[in-house]
Order: C-alpha cells, then sequence, then structure tokens
C-alpha cells in the first residue's frame, strides 16, 4: 500500500497532516473518523481488516489543510503486516477506548508504548472516550480515571459518541483540535508544503467533555 499522493504538477500543494486512530478493535475509530469525514454515523460497520483510510479537507486561516486519517485494525493478527507502512510520517494520534469496556481503558497503555516504539513520542496526541451513548452512566468508566491518565500524558480527553447526532460538534472538536496545533505549532514535518519542510512547536491545550444521554448502542 502506497503513502496518498499530494504531488501535482503545476498546483500549490496542500498542507497535509497524517493522524493515526488507535484503539482495541470495536470501540468504534471507524465510526469516529466516518463521522468525522462524512458528516453522518456509519450504520452498518465491520471489523476494520488492515487499514482503513479517510480524508477531509478544511480551511484553516484561508488555507485548505488536509487530514489523512488512518484507522487501523485493533486485532493483532491483522496488524502485524501493515504497522510499520502505518506508522511512517505521522504527525498525531487519536487514542480510542469504549467507555463501557473498563478493558479497552487499560489496553491503552499497551497503545501508549507502541507509539513510542516507533518514535512518535513528542507526536500530539489525544485520548478519546466513546460509546457515551451506551450503558447507563453508573456502568460507564469515570471520567476521573480517563482524566488522570490523560494528565500524566500531556493529552486533551473527549468522551463523546459517534452515534449521536447531538455529538456531532464534539467528534468534530476531537480532529479540529489537533488540526489547528499542527497547523500553528507542529514539531514534525509536514508531508507537503510547496515542496518545504517547515517544523514548529506544539503544545496541547486541555479539555474536558461531558457524557452524552444514554441510548441505543450501534457504533463499532
Amino acid at each position: 500500500m502506497s503513502e496518498p499522493n499530494e504531488s501535482v504538477p503545476g498546483l500549490k500543494q496542500k498542507k497535509v497532516f497524517k493522524i493515526i486512530v488507535l484503539g482495541d478493535s470495536g470501540v468504534g475509530k471507524t465510526c469516529l473518523t466516518y463521522r468525522f469525514c462524512e458528516g453522518k454515523f456509519l450504520d452498518k460497520s465491520e471489523a476494520t481488516i488492515g487499514v482503513d483510510f479517510r480524508e477531509r479537507t478544511i480551511r484553516i486561516r484561508n488555507e485548505d489543510i488536509k487530514l489523512q486519517l488512518w484507522d487501523t485494525a485493533g486485532q493483532e493478527r491483522f496488524r502485524k503486516s501493515m504497522v510499520q507502512h502505518y506508522y511512517r510520517n505521522v504527525h498525531a494520534v487519536v487514542i480510542v477506548y469504549d467507555v463501557t469496556k473498563p478493558e479497552t481503558f487499560h489496553s491503552i497503555a499497551n497503545w501508549m508504548q507502541e507509539v513510542e516504539s516507533h518514535g512518535l513520542t513528542g507526536a500530539p496526541r489525544v485520548l478519546v472516550g466513546n460509546k457515551c451513548d451506551c450503558g447507563t452512566p453508573e456502568s460507564r468508566l469515570a471520567t476521573t480515571y480517563a482524566q488522570r491518565l490523560a494528565d500524566k500524558h500531556g493529552m486533551p480527553l473527549f468522551e463523546t459518541s459517534a452515534l449521536l447526532e447531538s455529538e456531532c460538534d464534539n467528534v468534530e472538536s476531537i480532529f479540529m483540535t489537533l488540526a489547528h496545533k499542527l497547523y500553528s505549532k507542529q514539531p514534525l514535518r509536514v508531508l507537503s508544503v510547496e515542496g518545504e519542510n517547515k517544523p514548529k512547536l506544539v503544545t496541547l491545550s486541555r479539555q474536558k467533555r461531558s457524557n452524552a444521554d444514554s441510548g441505543s448502542c450501534l457504533c463499532s
């Protein structure tokens, strides 16, 4: 699988940022990226095999910016042959867990270790608790636990649902937060910006989001 190519002769190239989305199988990574890129919920979602790639062009300070979202399979047997390619030229990381499944939260340490083992210690990261539409407030992982982990690693925390229309703005905020930080203070290299690499500094602010109202759980 080759990297998407933004080079078009005679045209001004957009800034392109590659954001990878990590997390255990079934936490809703595909539904989150689909919601952000397509603006709606993915009704029929199957387990990702290999890599699911989506992109969306946004506008920041009158400039078009392309976000490439790489959603990888959460199951190890599907990841082994793709890992090296998946982590190539990454600018930012989104780590997702299911608020109704504590084991997916406990897996975050493993995902963090994988990120750091591929040299992305300084890459901006965001922690996302998905499926706030599922279960009851009492059955969901307490926000305080997630916030404590997010604070430890200097990550913003978002709690959201890819399913609920009321959470659209929250899903948008996850990726737009990274986009603005990467655009203005990004320390890693831009994939393409008129053939130049411009190192910058990044600082992410912390954001807290409240749980959504409970509802049916369809996202995967």
